[in-house]
């Protein structure tokens, strides 16, 4: 089984660091790099170019909403098409910083709330998908099981790879648990095992209720701001070696 350990990364701001993103790179195989908005600037996305590149991990813009006080997780009253336009502006960003350090961007996703105000009015995955395709058809995104945003970007003819999270809990929905409840984000490196051992024996995942939901998935999210997030990377890529499974970028993986 070939799976890509993916990572949000450079989510610093100026002085301020946040998460090890040295360390993560040499671990990871799949990078989403912050582009300004909720978190990065233009020194901190040069030196993440310049690492996926030397850790030949594939390179991807993490777009977010214009919010580094909420660090881009609170929703915010805002147009789908006023929101598409701060997508392509931070995806243009990283690009541009990409072809001038020799790496090209190969995938984008949306960051925190952008991607939960997607799930309430589906207009703004919908239009976040388009601006991705229209800037690079062949560029890459990865959905969670079951959603809108899966369904719509094999519409438009987008490349997907199906992803879940290593350190967030789900619930009966197969969605994320809201952050503000209790055991919403796992950091228990048994618990990540069992996950990763489960979804390589049967294609499936545990819900928060105990509830066993099957899932299509080859793409594992580790958070950097997780505590522990270095550990909880490198359990998760040795849980999928040990099993006989194969680390891969998800350029690799994507149809």
């Amino acid at each position: 089984m070939k799976i890509d350990l993916n990572s949000d990364l450079g989510e610093g701001f100026g002085r301020w660091k946040s998460g090890d993103d040295e360390a993560l790179m040499k671990i990871i195989s799949s990078a989403n790099v912050a582009c300004g908005y909720h978190a990065g600037d233009a020194i901190i996305m040069h030196r993440m170019v310049e690492l996926a590149k030397e850790n030949k991990v594939a390179l991807g813009a993490h777009v977010g909403l214009p919010d580094l006080l909420g660090f881009g997780r609170i929703p915010m009253d805002i147009k789908p098409r006023d929101m598409q336009k701060h997508a392509l502006y931070q995806l243009g960003a990283l690009a541009a910083i990409g072809q001038v350090g020799g790496y090209k961007v190969t995938h984008a996703s949306s960051h925190g709330a952008m991607g939960q105000m997607g799930i309430a009015n589906p207009e703004f995955v919908e239009m976040l998908f388009d601006v991705f395709k229209a800037f690079d058809k062949d560029i890459i995104v990865a959905p969670q099981p079951g959603s809108h945003g899966m369904g719509y970007a094999k519409k438009i003819g987008l490349r997907t790879v199906c992803k879940i999270f290593a350190d967030r809990a789900y619930d009966d929905n197969c969605r994320l648990v809201n952050r503000k409840m209790p055991n919403s984000v796992i950091t228990d490196l048994k618990e990540v095992e069992q996950r990763l051992i489960q979804l390589m024996d049967d294609s499936t995942i545990t819900a928060q209720s105990g509830k066993r939901m099957k899932v299509d998935a080859q793409c594992i999210l580790v958070h950097s701001d997780t505590k522990g997030a270095v550990e909880i990377a490198r359990t998760v890529r040795e849980t999928v070696e040990k099993g006989g499974g194969q680390i891969v970028p998800l350029t690799e993986l994507a149809s």
